[in-house]
Order: structure tokens, then sequence, then C-alpha cells
């Protein structure tokens, strides 16, 4: 019976992880003036380099979110499991849009939107560092 219960919340979870990468890519996109879909179907590596950044780092809140001592201790039911997931969701994109604009603020030396919609390797790929590095500081927190 375990496996078949273990099953249901691996679907659940997943078509949430899709749903919710998703959903940051949309709302990451709002602060980096170029549309994500259209630069990825010219081939633009920044854009894809910042849409797999973003993608990890949901993936890492995720599974932090999914999997904490906390949850080990006590047996969660699945409506909890999923909605501390999104509020840790939440919080990561909007601490990697902050994140983003810190960055963006900071560094005057070039202007990060520009170089990402030109296609920029570096700079998508700093960028990716970005999230990823907040959604490994974020996992921390919450396990």
């Amino acid at each position: 019976m375990d496996f078949y219960k273990d099953l249901i919340e691996i679907a659940i979870y997943s078509c949430l992880g899709v749903i919710l990468m998703v959903a940051a890519n949309y709302f990451v996109d709002l602060i980096i003036p170029c549309s994500f879909p259209e630069e990825i179907k010219k081939g633009n590596n920044a854009i894809g380099f910042v849409s797999a950044g973003i993608n990890i780092g949901v993936g890492i809140l995720l599974k932090a979110a999914v999997y904490t001592p906390a949850q080990a201790l006590h047996e969660e039911d699945l409506l909890t499991g999923i909605i501390g997931s999104i509020l840790y969701f939440c919080a990561g994109v909007v601490f990697f849009m902050l994140g983003y604009l810190a960055v963006k603020l900071i560094n005057r030396k070039y202007e990060l939107n520009s170089e990402i919609g030109k296609g920029n390797t570096s700079a998508g790929i700093m960028v990716a560092g970005i999230f990823i590095g907040i959604a490994i500081l974020i996992s921390g927190v919450i396990m």
C-alpha cells in the first residue's frame, strides 16, 4: 500500500514541480525585459542558461521543502506538504528576483538586461549561478 501512496505523491509533486518551474520562468521574465519563449526560439543561449538556473533553483527549493528533518519527525499530510512547497517556492522566486535586481544595481559596468537580451552567454551563466546559489542558501534554511 505504501508503494501506491508514494507513486501518487511522486506524480503530484512532479506535476507541481513542472507547474512551479513554468511559473518561476514567467515571473523572472517580468524583470528581464525580453520574452523568454521568443529568445529561446532565436537560440539565445543566455536566456537558456537563465531558464536552466531558474529550473534547477526551483528543483532545489522543492526538494528541501518536500524532505525536511521536521517532516521526518512526524508524518505530514499531502496537502500540508504541497502548501509548504508552494510557500517556499514563492519565497525563492521573490529572492531570485531580488538577487537579480541587486546584482543589476551593484554592477554598473554593463547593462545586465541588454547583455542577456543580446545572448551574452557569460551573463546568462552568471545569472543562473545567482539563482542556483540563492536556492541552495534557502534550502539550507529550510532543511
